[in-house]
């Protein structure tokens, strides 16, 4: 007997020799059939979908989980286009808090403030409270005398670390921003935070996922570094998941900073890792160990992105590295070595070389041919880096909304000729390179319907269309969140497809993404999510679908 059958249904299986179904029939946390092989089958639960589309349900293969479900509980900064009314909300957020508490606030952007905050005037704002205010890209913040004061900054007792810079002004004095590693002296004031509290927010963000069709996710960055919450940030999702508070399925990146050499036999060959050998793969299909995640540069927004051309703005400057060159390519080197999936974060075209370069090595050293280290962002990319990618089979994690929300002045940064090769997607496809879906969130918004609709008109906030040739078609922007971000993630034979055998995890959306014109995709209505078989959004509207018994709640 089936668990749940659901009927009446437009269903996108996204099996190539069997695209198209009505009827699905789930068993345990498994997809048994479809159609005939399941219509048979006496079910506890009949779910009529009246006609609504069902397709696997939705993956963000890089989004930033923890730092988004903290960021609902901070002040929120996205909205704001001119300096004078950010600091009037940081002077009333103050005003709520006692005399030593801090004020955080989160998404900030300086392109539509013009400029970033100032500690003199977070000064002013705040009463001399510390205030710590986090850029939308993560790669900058600005914070006030306070928090630079407490950092040896002031007194000029800090060291900034290697690949940060603490910006001032021509009279040298520190402007209250801070870029890419600088951040850290920031961190060191307030990390680790306390496990339940991350708990706390991964259980505001999952459910905030699951409503948007989300039923896995790859958290982009935990355990240390300018990205980490705490060194024992895993724990933060253990603890979730043993509350009930997880819904999704999550990969986790542990950070390189995490990994150090491991001891055992020298036959072993362990290379760098976690401690007791953990490494890529450990886990089960609800947490496991993803890829490492390495830092090679900054960020398009705040120029800090190794770019081979110099940048039109800013200087002309180049950008810069996260670390010294060579160090960067041997720690790819070694975690390749030591059986880690590659995550490096390369935005510029100039780090992505490095990154290549580094791949090749590594793989000349320990060939592993299906190895599928990725380049997340991998923002511009050149022609003649196309093919390279394809041959070393490593997999660009782009994020098409990006384009939406701060594709003007990337354009502004770039010039015509190099805005072509902004997050690219249909040239990788065309070069055989699957490319899930991803958000960055919470850099930008995260619902995977928005990345579609973005991955299919490639338009900026101004209606500029950014690199039209890199258009895809819907059907393949669904791909990218199905069966491309599976494939990433080296579960393809799991999840991504309706099929027998798969994991059901499924999304009931009131209209097909793939049909509807692409001004819609993102007004799509998400009915309910199931996550293995469970519903974990949706209830009530599924109760009302379901003609037989009741479908599981998650």
């Amino acid at each position: 007997m089936l668990d749940v059958l659901l009927t009446n249904a437009n269903v996108h299986t996204m099996v190539e020799d069997r695209p198209t179904a009505r009827a699905v029939g789930v068993f345990g946390d498994r997809v048994v059939g479809v159609d005939e092989e399941v219509t048979g089958l006496p079910a506890r639960a009949v779910v009529d979908c009246a006609g609504a589309t069902l397709t696997p349900g939705f993956a963000d293969a890089h989004n930033h989980m923890a730092w988004f479900g903290l960021a609902l509980g901070e002040l929120d900064l996205s909205g704001h286009t001119d300096l004078t009314a950010l600091y009037a909300a940081v002077a009333a957020r103050a005003a709520t808090l006692p005399p030593d508490a801090w004020v955080v606030g989160s998404g900030y952007d300086n392109a539509a403030l013009g400029g970033h905050p100032h500690r003199a005037a977070l000064d002013r704002a705040a009463g001399g409270r510390p205030v710590w205010l986090k850029h939308r890209s993560g790669h900058v913040c600005a914070v006030s005398s306070a928090v630079l004061d407490r950092a040896g900054v002031l007194d000029g007792s800090a060291r900034v670390p290697d690949g940060g810079v603490v910006v001032r002004d021509e009279h040298a004095a520190p402007t209250g921003v801070l870029e890419e590693q600088a951040q850290r002296l920031v961190l060191d004031l307030v990390v680790p935070y306390p496990v339940d509290e991350l708990a706390a927010a991964i259980a505001r963000a999952a459910r905030v996922y699951v409503a948007e069709g989300l039923t896995h996710v790859t958290e982009a960055g935990i355990g240390g570094g300018w990205i980490g919450h705490s060194p024992v940030e895993a724990l933060a999702y253990q603890v979730a998941r043993q509350r009930g508070d997880l819904p999704l399925r999550v990969e986790l990146m542990t950070v390189s900073d995490a990994l150090h050499p491991l001891p055992g036999h020298p036959a072993d060959d362990a290379g760098i890792g976690l401690d007791l050998g953990l490494r890529t793969g450990f886990g089960d299909d609800w947490l496991r160990l993803g890829p490492v995640k390495v830092f090679v540069d900054g960020a398009l927004t705040s120029r800090t992105a190794a770019v081979t051309e110099p940048f039109l703005d800013h200087g002309r400057t180049r950008g810069y590295f996260q670390d010294d060159p060579d160090r960067l390519r041997e720690l790819v080197v070694a975690a390749h070595l030591g059986g880690w999936r590659v995550a490096a974060h390369a935005i510029g075209d100039r780090a992505v070389d490095l990154v290549l370069t580094a791949v090749e090595q590594a793989q000349r050293l320990r060939p592993r041919p299906d190895a599928r280290h990725r380049v997340e962002h991998a923002a511009v990319v050149r022609p003649d880096q196309l093919a390279r990618m394809a041959a070393l089979g490593v997999i660009p994690v782009p994020q098409a909304r990006f384009l939406h929300e701060i594709g003007d002045t990337m354009a502004e940064a770039l010039g015509v000729r190099r805005t072509g090769w902004l997050y690219r997607h249909k040239s990788f496809v065309d070069a055989g390179i699957p490319v899930p879906g991803s958000s960055d969130r919470p850099v930008a918004l995260g619902a995977p319907l928005l990345g579609m609709r973005s991955m299919v008109e490639r338009t900026s906030s101004t209606g500029a269309v950014l690199g039209p040739a890199e258009r895809v078609t819907a059907a393949e922007a669904l791909r990218a969140y199905t069966t491309h971000a599976a494939h990433a993630a080296h579960q393809e034979h799991r999840r991504g497809r309706i099929a027998r055998g798969y994991l059901a995890d499924l999304v009931l959306l009131a209209d097909d993404p793939v049909t509807v014109p692409s001004a819609r995709i993102d007004a799509i209505e998400v009915l309910a999510t199931l996550v293995g078989g469970a519903c974990a959004h949706g209830g009530d509207r599924l109760a009302e679908l379901t003609t037989r018994g009741a479908v599981p709640a998650r």
